[in-house]
C-alpha cells in the first residue's frame, strides 16, 4: 500500500479530499535526466522550434495566439526525441500509484496525456477557477449529473523544482458549487478570495494527484522557475468515457508506427488500450472538439 506525505493510504486521501501529495515517484537515477530533458524541451518551445505549446492568454485548447509559453504539449511525441519522458511515464512506481488510486490492474491502464507546465518568460499568467469537465455556466442540474459520473482516470503534477502554483478547494470534487463558488467561477474566476482554497506546495520530486473535477486554479509567476510534469492515465473500465476530453488535445500523432515503436515495453498494453478506446468512440483520428 502506498501512503501520502501524511502516511495515509493514497486512495483514502483522494476519495475524501479530491487530491493527494506523494513522495518518491521520481527515481533518484532519473531526476537529473528528466530535468535536462525539460530544459531542452522548454528551450525549443520558447524558440518556436516546438509548436505544441500552451500560450499566455489562452487557458484551454486550442492555443494559437501569442508567443509567451506557459506549457509544452506532447512530451512523448517522437519528433521531440526525448525518450526519458516515456520511460518515466511507464515506470513501475508511477503505474503502481495510478493503479492503487483507480483500483485498477496495470493491464487495464490507458496511455493518455503527458505535458509540461513551466513559468512564462515575459508575463505572469493566472488560470481561472474551474473543473476540467464542467463549464462554469453549467446549471446546478448539469453539474450534479457530471459529478456523479465515475472519471475512470486520474491526473497529476510532478514537480522538478519547488512548485507553489496550484490552488484547490478540498472536498469540492463530489458536490455542486455553493452559491459563492458559482459567483466566483462565473464572474470573478481569478479571485484570490475563494472560500476554503488551499495552496498545494510541492517540493522537488513530489507529486500531487487530483480529481479533475475538484475546483482548482493555478498561478504562473515568470520569476520562479517551474518544470512540472503534468499527465494523466485512465482505465478501460470507462469504455470510451474519457475519449473526448483527451482527444480535444489533438493526439493524431499517437496513431503512427513511429510513436508506437518509440514506447518502452511497459507502455505497450496501455497504448493498445488507448487505440481501442479511440476506435470504440469513433475517433480513430484521435481528434475531438474542445470542451471549453
Amino acid at each position: 500500500m502506498i501512503t501520502d506525505i501524511h502516511n495515509n493510504p493514497i486512495r483514502d486521501s483522494i476519495v475524501r479530499d479530491g487530491y493527494v501529495v506523494i513522495d518518491g515517484l521520481v527515481p533518484t537515477e532519473s531526476f537529473q535526466n528528466l530535468t535536462e530533458a525539460c530544459d531542452r524541451t522548454v528551450a525549443k518551445a520558447r524558440a518556436g522550434e516546438w509548436q505544441h505549446r500552451r500560450l499566455v492568454g489562452t487557458q484551454f485548447p486550442p492555443w494559437k495566439e501569442g508567443t509567451d509559453v506557459w506549457g509544452v504539449q506532447h512530451l512523448m511525441h517522437p519528433d521531440l526525441n526525448e525518450p526519458e519522458f516515456a520511460k518515466w511515464y511507464g515506470n513501475n512506481l508511477l503505474q503502481e500509484a495510478v493503479c492503487e488510486l483507480l483500483g485498477a490492474k496495470k493491464e487495464d491502464l490507458q496511455l493518455e496525456l503527458f505535458n509540461l507546465l513551466i513559468n512564462p518568460r515575459d508575463t505572469d499568467f493566472d488560470l481561472t477557477w474551474h473543473r476540467d469537465t464542467v463549464r462554469a455556466e453549467a446549471t446546478e442540474e448539469e453539474e450534479a449529473k457530471i459529478l456523479t459520473e465515475t472519471p475512470y482516470g486520474t491526473q497529476w503534477n510532478t514537480a522538478l523544482f519547488q512548485d507553489e502554483c496550484l490552488y484547490v478547494v478540498p472536498q469540492s470534487h463530489n458536490r455542486v458549487r455553493t452559491q459563492r463558488e458559482r459567483e466566483i467561477t462565473i464572474h470573478d474566476p481569478k479571485s484570490h478570495e475563494m472560500p476554503n482554497m488551499l495552496k498545494v506546495v510541492l517540493k522537488p520530486g513530489q507529486t500531487v494527484f487530483y480529481d479533475n473535477n475538484i475546483l482548482h486554479r493555478a498561478t504562473y509567476n515568470k520569476s520562479n522557475k517551474r518544470a512540472t510534469m503534468h499527465a494523466c492515465m485512465g482505465t478501460i473500465a470507462g469504455g470510451n468515457h474519457r475519449a473526448k476530453s483527451l482527444f480535444q488535445h489533438g493526439l493524431g500523432w499517437m496513431s503512427s508506427d513511429e510513436f508506437k515503436n518509440s514506447l518502452p515495453s511497459t507502455l505497450n498494453k496501455a497504448y493498445q488500450n488507448t487505440l481501442d478506446m479511440a476506435a470504440s468512440a469513433g475517433l480513430t483520428q484521435m481528434e475531438a472538439a474542445p470542451i471549453h
